[in-house]
């Protein structure tokens, strides 16, 4: 996701084809064609340039409205042509080659979701399904501390900094119906979804969100070359 204001003026994009199986976008304003993964302008009279990231969560739309019951929502076109296109994208898609430019990475499968992070520069992938099965999953790198949180819903996910004052905060999951828990080991304080301590000696104390991004190992590694990977099984 990305702002649509740059130098002050407000670029209006739209698909103008695809590279490395990626859309690119294109301006009104310029003619300048966009990397949708960077953000880049590679073609036209702003190449080089690049938007400004907007932070964002990929969350359920209950997890959503549970946190946010009086957001406003942009409703999707209602057009059959398009449902019928979008409804089984996902599994259809999967069932293509994949074809870039670069050699394909062999340490995944190319159409294996990962969660992207970058922290201080410094990027690495994280199998979604190791996510999956060690949420939260906590992870040392560029200096630092992350952890990786899915929902009770199992879809909606969060990265956070695992630190507070210069120290680590582990946590663990603590079995509620229907509902995420998170408990840390220095103090036995509980936390929610939104890295908030809701209750024990920290409470009121917040992580610091970080950006997540869920996609194919194949165009992180397309536009990412230099990322580094997630051991499977590691701690």
């Amino acid at each position: 996701m990305w702002r649509s204001v740059l130098d002050g003026r407000r670029l209006t994009f739209h698909l103008a084809g695809i590279n490395n199986q990626n859309f690119i976008m294109r301006d009104e304003e310029t003619g300048s064609w966009w990397q949708q993964m960077t953000g880049m302008a590679i073609q036209g009279p702003l190449a080089g340039r690049a938007l400004e990231r907007v932070f964002h969560d990929e969350l359920t739309f209950r997890t959503w409205r549970r946190e946010r019951p009086g957001g406003r929502v942009l409703r999707p076109g209602t057009d059959s042509a398009w449902v019928e296109f979008s409804e089984d994208w996902e599994r259809e898609t999967a069932q293509y080659p994949v074809r870039v430019r670069r050699k394909l990475d062999s340490l995944l499968p190319p159409r294996t979701v990962i969660v992207g992070v970058e922290v201080d520069g410094v990027r690495k992938a994280y199998p979604l399904s190791a996510v999956e099965r060690q949420s939260p999953l906590h992870d040392r790198f560029a200096g630092g501390t992350i952890v990786l949180v899915l929902d009770a819903d199992g879809r909606s996910l969060r990265g956070f900094r695992a630190e507070l004052d210069g120290q680590g905060v582990e946590l663990f999951r603590q079995p509620v119906a229907d509902s995420l828990r998170l408990v840390d080991v220095g103090t036995a304080s509980q936390w929610d979804f939104t890295g908030t301590a809701v209750a024990g000696p920290l409470a009121g104390r917040q992580l610091t969100p970080i950006l997540v991004h869920k996609d194919y190992w194949f165009n992180w590694k397309t536009y990412y070359p230099e990322t580094l990977l997630y051991a499977l099984g590691s701690r």
